[in-house]
C-alpha cells in the first residue's frame, strides 16, 4: 500500500508551531518495569495497563511508516522496561525495513540484556542506553528496589560483545545519594569505552518531585577542568550536550532539563504503549492515536491527525514554574 506523503513544496508535516522539525519518536513498548527506582515508580505501584490496551507491533509499525514518509528519521524503543515486551526483536525487524528510518536505538535497565543483546543487534538496533546509577551493589538495590547489579553488568558486557556502538550509560545524579560516585563512574565508562550521560532528575509524579535534585552545571565545570574536556559531538538524536577529552577516552553527556533546558531545539515526541502521543515530557498536551489505528482510519486521516498533534506541542516545559503539574510517572509516559 502506498503511504500518503506531504507535498514536496509544503512545510514538512512533522513541524510544530515553533518551527521545530520532529524527526525523533520515542516509542514505549510497555509501561511495565521490573525495577522500582526511587525517582521513578512509587513503592507498591501496581497500576500498569493491561496488555489489551497496548498497541500491536502492526499498529506501531503503521504509524511509524506514515511518520517516516513525512520526516521521521529516528526511533528509540523505551518503556517501562522494553525488554519485558515479548518478541521485541520482531518489532525491530519491522521498523528496520522502513527505508526512511536511519537510526533505531533502545533504552533499557539492562536486567535482561545479556540474553537479548545479540538478537537485538542482528534485528537492527544499532545503539543502546543502559541505566546505571551506581557502581555499588547495595546502593543499586536501594535505588532500584531489586538486587540486579550483576545482571546489569553482564548485560553491558554482552552488549559490548554483540557490537553495539556507542553504548551509553545513563546515570541520574541524585544529591546526597550517588553524587559522590560520579568520578568513579567516569573512570568506569572510560575504561570500558562507554559514554557516560549524567541526567538531572525531573519532577514527574510524586517520586520525581521528591527526588534529590542535583544541579549539573557545577559538576560539568569541575569535570571539564579535571579531564581537559572540550565540546564534542556523539551520535544520537536526543538532548544531551557532550564533552570529551582530547584523546577521546573520556566522553560525557549532560542532560539538564532543570538547570539548562533544551526546549528550543526539541525534535521529539513520545508514543505511549496505549497509543497516546505525548508532545512534551513536562506538559499535559497529548493526542490519542489508538482510536484511529483501530477504527479503520486511512493514511490521509492519520496524516491529518499527526498535523493536529504537532500543533499541540508546547514551546517549553514548566518544571520550575509548575513542579506539581505532571502527575504521570516516567514509566507511563515513555522514557
Amino acid at each position: 500500500m502506498l503511504l500518503a506523503k506531504s507535498s514536496p513544496n509544503a512545510q514538512p508535516l512533522l513541524t510544530d508551531n515553533f518551527g521545530r522539525s520532529i524527526e525523533y519518536l520515542r516509542i514505549s513498548v510497555t509501561d511495565r518495569c521490573d525495577l522500582r527506582c526511587t525517582y521513578c515508580i512509587p513503592k507498591g505501584f501496581r497500576n500498569f495497563n493491561e496488555p489489551a490496551s497496548w498497541l500491536t507491533f502492526e499498529e506501531i509499525t503503521r504509524l511509524v511508516s506514515v511518520m517516516a514518509h513525512n520526516g521521521l528519521r529516528r526511533v528509540r524503543l523505551t518503556g517501562g522496561e522494553p525488554l519485558l515486551r515479548r518478541n521485541l526483536p520482531s518489532l525491530v525487524r519491522r521498523l528496520a525495513q522502513i527505508d526512511e528510518i536511519t537510526d533505531i536505538s533502545l533504552s533499557t535497565n539492562g536486567t535482561r540484556l545479556a540474553a537479548l543483546a545479540a538478537e537485538l543487534r542482528d534485528a537492527g538496533v544499532s545503539r543502546i542506553n543502559v541505566s546505571l546509577d551506581t557502581l555499588k551493589a547495595e546502593r543499586n538495590e536501594a535505588l532500584n528496589g531489586r538486587d540486579v547489579f550483576r545482571q546489569v553488568l553482564d548485560g553491558l558486557l554482552a552488549a559490548k560483545k554483540a557490537g553495539f556502538h556507542p553504548i551509553k550509560i545513563n546515570m541520574v545524579a541524585l544529591k546526597g545519594q550517588n553524587d559522590s560516585e560520579i568520578d568513579d563512574m567516569v573512570e568506569f565508562c572510560a575504561g570500558h569505552g562507554f559514554v557516560l550521560r549524567l541526567i538531572e532528575a525531573m519532577p514527574m509524579g510524586v517520586t520525581g518531585r521528591n527526588a534529590s535534585h542535583l544541579d549539573l552545571q557545577p559538576v560539568r565545570e569541575r569535570l571539564k577542568q579535571k579531564h581537559g574536556l572540550v565540546e564534542s559531538r556523539i551520535e544520537g538524536g536526543g538532548p544531551a550536550r557532550y564533552l570529551a577529552s582530547k584523546d577521546g577516552r573520556v566522553r560525557i553527556g549532560f542532560i539538564t532539563p532543570i538547570s539548562e533546558h533544551f526546549c528550543a531545539t526539541c525534535n521529539r515526541v513520545r508514543l505511549a504503549v496505549n497509543g497516546t502521543m505525548y508532545l512534551c515530557l513536562g506538559q499535559n498536551e497529548k493526542f490519542e492515536f489508538a482510536p484511529l489505528l483501530r477504527g479503520g482510519a486511512s493514511d490521509a486521516q492519520l496524516l491529518t491527525a499527526l498535523a493536529d498533534a504537532m500543533a499541540l506541542k508546547p514551546e517549553r516545559h514548566e518544571f520550575l514554574e509548575k513542579p506539581d503539574q505532571i502527575g504521570r510517572i516516567m514509566s507511563v509516559t515513555g522514557g
